[in-house]
């Protein structure tokens, strides 16, 4: 059973800058899809940034310019770069890992982190 540690959270002022960082509890083996997602309380979450084993990426609208998602394969983790940060932006921040293998597929999440941008 692969586990998602997720770090990086915390409280930062509007304009300022986080990296969150997903590492996988093992070496992940097969084709793997993975991003950020967030949620505020609520509201549905939603997707914030993604990028597939090929290497696309996908930025929800909101965060285009400013977020940068990022993955090191050798590591098993995922990275989001998140730049000029705004109070918006505060919600709990959860990594999504899609595993695909000759016998099917399994999503993995982690627990969240929480971003909370205030002045």
């Amino acid at each position: 059973q692969v586990q998602l540690v997720e770090e990086g959270g915390g409280l930062v002022q509007p304009g300022e800058s986080l990296r969150l960082s997903c590492t996988a509890s093992q070496s992940i083996s097969g084709i793997w899809n993975t991003g950020w997602y967030r949620q505020v309380s609520g509201k549905e979450r939603e997707a914030v940034a993604r990028i597939a084993d090929s290497g696309s990426i996908y930025y929800a609208e909101a965060v285009k310019g400013r977020f940068s998602i990022s993955r090191d394969n050798a590591k098993n983790t995922v990275y989001l770069q998140m730049n000029s940060l705004k109070p918006e932006d505060t919600a709990v921040y959860t990594c999504n890992l899609d595993l695909f293998t000759d016998t099917g597929s399994t999503s993995y999440w982690g627990k969240g982190t929480l971003i909370t941008v205030s002045s």
